[in-house]
């Protein structure tokens, strides 16, 4: 290899691989895609965890444990210790204030957690989603109030026993109205 092959068939912006376009274009008559099978067809899509007929990986590694993830609750945390440093007497404390100096920072789905690490001797007034007990009693010792707010987004609500099931199609309904009832 020579100093002038370095950057030979290197492109900055490689032209894209325009096919079904004729025999001409060099991606001819079956458009790159082979012949014949199902993957050859229009409206093809493969399972990510496909492996051409290899035992997947997904299938091979055994499964333990368990994994509540999509039920988890993601609070933003913050410490009655970090409210002493950052607030004066009778501020109001809420999520948005936060975000103002910059405490709270990313995306928290469920809100905001206060916990009680750390000690408190001004009087605030503090809004949240939850607090920890332990919070909650050092925030009304020092004479401030504690002000639960509703989550920002809705909490899974529990089925009900007045659940009543979906009405039967109007077809249906008709249908019952004809036949006679003995």
């Amino acid at each position: 290899m020579q100093l002038h092959d370095v950057h030979q068939g290197i492109h900055r912006h490689k032209a894209r691989k325009r096919v079904g376009r004729g025999r001409s274009s060099g991606h001819g008559k079956t458009a790159t895609k082979g012949h014949k099978g199902h993957s050859s067809r229009q409206g093809f899509k493969q399972s990510p965890l496909m492996e051409g007929g290899q035992m997947p990986i997904i299938r091979r590694v055994p499964k333990r444990g368990f994994n509540n993830g999509a039920f988890r609750r993601d609070y933003a945390t913050l410490n009655v210790g970090v409210l002493e440093a950052s607030f004066e007497a009778g501020a109001t404390v809420d999520e948005a204030a936060l975000r103002g100096l910059g405490l709270i920072k990313g995306r928290h789905d469920d809100g905001l957690k206060i916990l009680g690490d750390g000690q408190l001797t001004k009087p605030l007034t503090v809004r949240a989603v939850k607090f920890s007990e332990q919070a909650a009693e050092k925030i009304r010792a020092a004479g401030g109030t504690v002000e639960l707010v509703p989550p920002p987004r809705p909490q899974p609500q529990p089925i009900d026993s007045t659940h009543r099931p979906r009405a039967k199609p109007r077809a249906a309904r008709r249908r019952a109205a004809r036949t006679p009832q003995s």
